[in-house]
């Protein structure tokens, strides 16, 4: 709930339909068994939800580096991908990667988030987008989940706070 109470803080964007539902994120589909491993390195335990980062490579969303991207699950089933960026130009190479994944955003007058805190949201069946961008301080945070591990993931405590 408290990452709830941060998104709606920001000026409100009406979500668009995602265009094809990828149930998951980058090929691993929600609610996969997730550990520990070659790949990922577990940078934070509290009990029921695990994090992880993916070890010796820069992130990247798409061909877009960014600063962290950390993966999150719920008793073991992968469940959310949380990524934070920094920079006016990662922002605007972010939003044109989202929507050639997800589907174009609304640029109707009034559909579109303007002032200092812009969210951008896409919601599927199974998928849930949500980019919250500080404009002032050039810092976005991108929250992909599962939307019916969602409830349960915030159950336990959120990493929503820069």
């Amino acid at each position: 709930m408290e990452w709830a109470c941060l998104l709606l803080a920001g000026a409100p964007a009406l979500a668009v339909p995602i265009v094809n539902d990828p149930n998951g994120f980058e090929g691993i589909p929600w609610g996969a068994a997730f550990s520990e491993g070659e790949h990922f390195g577990k940078v934070e335990d509290a009990g029921r939800l695990q994090t992880y980062e993916i070890k010796g490579t820069t992130p990247a969303l798409g061909p877009v580096p960014v600063d962290s991207m950390r993966f999150t699950t719920f008793e073991g089933k992968f469940g959310r991908v949380t990524v934070r960026y920094t920079g006016k130009d990662t922002h605007e190479r972010i939003l044109t990667y989202l929507q050639g994944t997800y589907g174009p955003l609304d640029r109707t007058p009034g559909q579109i988030a303007v002032g200092p805190v812009r969210v951008y949201a896409w919601h599927g069946f199974d998928t849930e987008v949500t980019l919250r961008y500080e404009a002032p301080v050039a810092r976005g945070i991108i929250f992909f989940e599962s939307r019916t591990l969602r409830e349960k993931l915030s159950e336990g405590h959120s990493a929503t706070v820069y």
